[in-house]
This record gives C-alpha cells, sequence and structure tokens, in this order.
C-alpha cells in the first residue's frame, strides 16, 4: 500500500510540475504572446474590411418527370461556365451584367428526416397484394416520391443586387428545356382528360346509386340485400360500387395535384431571400490571423526545445 500511495503521489507532482511548467512558460513569454494576438486581432480586422462580404440564396426545388439527372447536368454546366467566365453563353439566356467575383453555384439533396428502412418495407408490403391497377398507381406513385427528393440550389455571390438577378434568370434557363416542355403539356393533357373521364365514370356511379336507393325507398324492401340488380344485367354489389366511387374521386384528387405541381420540369417549393454567409469561429479572418501566428509561435518555441534537449544527447 506504502508503494501504491507513493506511485500515486509521484504521478500528482509530475502533473504538478508539468501546469508549473506551462505557467512559468506563459509568464516569460506573456508579453510576446499578448503583442501577437494585438497584431492578429489588427489584421484580421483590416483584412475583414478590405474583403467584401459574401452572400448566398438557398432555392428547394423538386424534380418533375425524371428530370433530376437533366438538373444536376445543367447546373455542372453553369458552374464551369462561371469557372471559364463564359460571357458569351451567360449572354445567350439573357444575363449581360454578370460579376465574376466569388460567384458559384451548387446543389445537393435535401435529406428529409423520417425516411427509414421503414418506408421501403412499407412499398414492399404494397407490392405483396394481388395485381390490382389502384395498388400498382400506389406503388408507382409511392416510388416516384422516395426517389425524387427535393434539392437545394445555393447561389454564392458578392454583389446582392447582380446575384439575385442571376439566380432567377438561371432558373428561368433551367425551366427552359424544350424536351420536358414538350412532355409536360402530355402530361398535363392526359391528366385533364383523366380527370374528365372519371368525373363521367363518377356521374354514373352516382346515377346508379341514387336510382338504387330511391327504388329501396319506394318498396321498402329490404329484401335487396347489398346487391341491385341493373336492366338485363348482372347482380352489383354496392360495397364494391361505393368503393369504386371513392377511387374515382381519389383518383380525380391526386390528378389535380398533378396539374397544380407539374407547371415546370423543375418545379420551385422555395426560392429563398439573399442572406450572408455565416462563417465558422475559425474561419472568420479576424480570429483567424492571431490564430496562426500563437500556432506559429508555438511550434517555434516547441523546435527550439527540442534542438536544446538534443544537443545535451550529444
Amino acid at each position: 500500500m506504502g508503494q501504491l500511495f507513493q506511485l500515486i503521489r509521484k504521478g500528482f507532482n509530475a502533473m504538478f510540475m508539468f501546469f508549473l511548467r506551462v505557467f512559468l512558460y506563459l509568464k516569460n513569454n506573456l508579453l510576446v504572446l499578448t503583442g501577437l494576438v494585438i497584431i492578429g486581432l489588427g489584421t484580421g480586422f483590416g483584412l475583414s474590411k478590405i474583403i467584401s462580404t459574401k452572400y448566398k440564396v438557398e432555392i428547394i426545388v423538386k424534380p418533375q418527370m425524371e428530370s433530376k439527372n437533366y438538373l444536376y447536368d445543367v447546373i455542372s454546366e453553369i458552374q464551369s461556365n462561371i469557372l471559364a467566365k463564359d460571357t458569351l453563353f451567360f449572354n445567350s439566356i439573357g444575363i449581360n451584367e454578370i460579376d465574376f467575383t466569388g460567384l458559384e453555384v451548387t446543389i445537393n439533396r435535401v435529406v428529409e428526416e423520417g425516411s427509414t428502412e421503414g418506408d421501403l418495407q412499407y412499398l414492399e408490403l404494397l407490392q405483396s397484394f394481388e395485381n390490382i391497377d389502384a395498388i400498382s398507381d400506389i406503388v408507382r406513385a409511392e416510388l416516384q416520391n422516395k426517389s425524387s427528393f427535393n434539392h437545394r440550389i445555393t447561389f454564392f455571390y458578392k454583389n446582392v443586387e447582380k446575384g439575385s438577378d442571376f439566380a432567377n434568370k438561371i432558373m428561368s434557363y433551367i425551366n427552359s428545356n424544350k424536351y420536358f416542355d414538350g412532355l409536360l403539356k402530355v402530361y398535363r393533357s392526359n391528366a385533364s382528360n383523366r380527370i374528365e373521364q372519371n368525373q363521367i365514370l363518377l356521374n354514373q356511379v352516382d346515377e346508379i346509386i341514387k336510382n338504387y336507393t330511391n327504388t329501396l325507398a319506394s318498396k321498402n324492401e329490404s329484401s335487396l340485400g347489398e346487391r341491385i340488380i341493373l336492366d338485363n344485367q348482372e347482380q352489383v354489389n354496392i360495397a364494391d360500387l361505393f368503393e369504386y366511387k371513392n377511387l374515382l374521386i381519389r383518383d380525380i384528387e391526386t390528378k389535380k395535384i398533378e396539374l397544380e405541381e407539374r407547371t415546370n420540369p423543375v418545379a420551385l417549393i422555395n426560392f429563398g431571400k439573399s442572406q450572408q454567409v455565416q462563417k465558422s469561429f475559425f474561419a472568420k479572418k479576424i480570429f483567424l490571423v492571431p490564430s496562426i501566428l500563437l500556432g506559429l509561435f508555438f511550434t517555434f518555441s516547441l523546435l527550439r526545445y527540442l534542438n536544446k534537449k538534443s544537443k545535451l544527447i550529444h
């Protein structure tokens, strides 16, 4: 036990001596360290005033009609033209005055919370049902929804007025693709026709249900049960008829949503306002410069200490 306490005491003494040496080192170099901090803060403050502030605007979009690859390709094309400072390209899309200083365009997928493996298990469960058109439509819609994530396009610039105008014109250029414009017209035409046809069927179903209700009320016969008999036709299950009506209503609602969403190849969900780019603590020049100066000083002191110890070995 005595040896154990002696080892513990030596350990505490070693730690105390280490902190004491650090304290003495800082004390002996206090003036130098203070001077470096003051010089660094002054230099950083001056640089922050000389170098202009950077701004950005974030735009949340959703690709329509399998236009995700097109979206990434066109953003890559625009960024390449920015790096090349290709004024001819930007003039061709209506951007005549452009400031390339600090200009940059990036894109990344917006990760939504709650997108877990449970979603895939849900899709597998739907696929296990028998091959019904309604189920197939649901599976197809869910798969498209899961594979077509929202995306964030970020424009970085230093001129607020020109940067915002640049972002607006770039988004107009992205949505001016002739191929997707033609495809969009077909999609919207199909959706409108589907709504019209479903509405006709829905009116017919309502008429059948109305006639059945009136017949049931006039005859007051419970023997009709859950089935109705059309003229020279087979019996029809009234429960299936109501289910079919609900399917028609849901399909009409879905197609109306499609008409509302599919107005452009790339749907704009949110077009943000210009905001100043927030930098981390060490990314700010007012703190970065003194950090570099202190780091160089400590590195030089360490090398000088190691060089002194190496001479004692010889």
